[in-house]
């Protein structure tokens, strides 16, 4: 397994990059496998795993967190920011295929540092100092939380060093499609004004795009404690569940149309193509994450009742007005990253027929 990850120091640095030069144009023309039941499989396993060495690291002082250790920088090390249920499956993926790097996780608070250094992520707070640059970064801590989100990917940015892979998540909401109609990688975005949701978004990616970073506009993601656990600590210690799915069997009832259509990818799937476009290096490229199987809202709930994997039956959406979907479809991505999913479509991983 993982050989120990030890540094000296670390510290993420405010960003000296020139002010933001306004919004470009990111983009151009329109138009589950079930888990075995036997035992769930572990996303984040750490049996085995040689003990991981703490570091001090920036203004982070959880329990046990300073040792003396190298400060060489790897040419496979990575850098988390936002190292939530997604950054972790991305660490756990890196780690299997780059072996013996050190991985860094940046948040905005100390609350899961313990969680993290037990999985072998190098815990540092948002705002510290900066004495080393990475080769790879994803961003992919939401903006909520955030009084300055573009500001947050400079600081990210600034620690890059530019050799290998720098990658935002952001989202397919901000294609210009909300009429159920297709929609694919060179479907227009959004213009500014839309909305300050948007407009956040997009001036990140341009952010991005300007330091030579790359972004994955990833549809609704999703994950369920029917088919899937979080190992944690060496322990089964909760369950997660994850995706709109989820907020509606808690509603049970919602006014909403059921023929909006919801794009979604699992946060397997979400992972495994962020770290095979990382792997790409590529330079300044917008890139789509979907399954390429959009169901309607009362299609995805329909599944869900039928699955017999949860406790609770959704009973039904009442709208019959309000704004439709769009088909996400990322083929484009496919064949230029050389990525297939492993789930499918949402009912597949449900164990259901498509």
């Amino acid at each position: 397994m993982r050989a120990a990850a030890a540094v000296a120091s670390f510290h993420l640095a405010p960003a000296t990059s020139q002010p933001h030069r306004g919004a470009s144009t990111t983009s151009s023309s329109c138009s589950l496998k079930p888990t075995p039941t036997a035992r769930p499989p572990r996303l984040l396993s750490l049996a085995g795993r040689a003990p991981v060495a703490r570091a001090s690291l920036g203004i982070s002082h959880d329990k046990g967190s300073e040792v003396s250790g190298s400060n060489v920088v790897g040419q496979n090390d990575l850098l988390i920011v936002g190292p939530g249920v997604l950054g972790r499956i991305v660490a756990e993926k890196w780690q299997k295929e780059h072996p013996g790097c050190k991985m860094y996780g940046q948040t905005a608070s100390k609350n899961h540092h313990s969680e993290l250094t037990d999985l072998g992520i190098i815990p540092s707070l948002k705002g510290s100092a900066n004495s080393q640059k990475v080769p790879h970064v994803i961003f992919c801590a939401p903006p909520s939380g955030s009084d300055d989100y573009p500001g947050d990917v400079r600081v990210a940015a600034s620690n890059w060093s530019g050799e290998g892979s720098f990658l935002f998540t952001s989202s397919t909401a901000l294609y210009d499609c909300s009429d159920n109609g297709m929609c694919n990688e060179d479907c227009p975005s959004v213009p500014i004004g839309r909305s300050p949701r948007t407009d956040v978004l997009l001036k990140v990616e341009n952010v991005v795009l300007e330091a030579g970073g790359c972004v994955l506009r990833l549809a609704g993601l999703y994950i369920s404690s029917a088919n899937v656990y979080l190992f944690i600590s060496f322990t089964w210690t909760y369950k997660i569940d994850r995706g709109a799915h989820v907020f509606w069997l808690r509603k049970g009832t919602l006014d909403s149309r059921p023929d909006h259509i919801i794009n979604q990818i699992h946060y397997e799937d979400a992972a495994s193509l962020a770290i095979a476009i990382m792997k790409k290096r590529l330079r300044s490229r917008i890139f789509l994450g979907c399954d390429n199987k959009p169901l309607s809202r009362q299609e995805i709930m329909d599944a869900v009742n039928r699955s017999g994997k949860f406790e609770t039956k959704f009973e039904g959406f009442t709208g019959n007005d309000g704004p439709l979907g769009k088909r996400m479809e990322n083929s484009k991505t496919r064949a230029e990253i050389g990525w297939e999913p492993k789930y499918p479509s949402f009912t597949e991983f449900l164990g259901l027929s498509n």
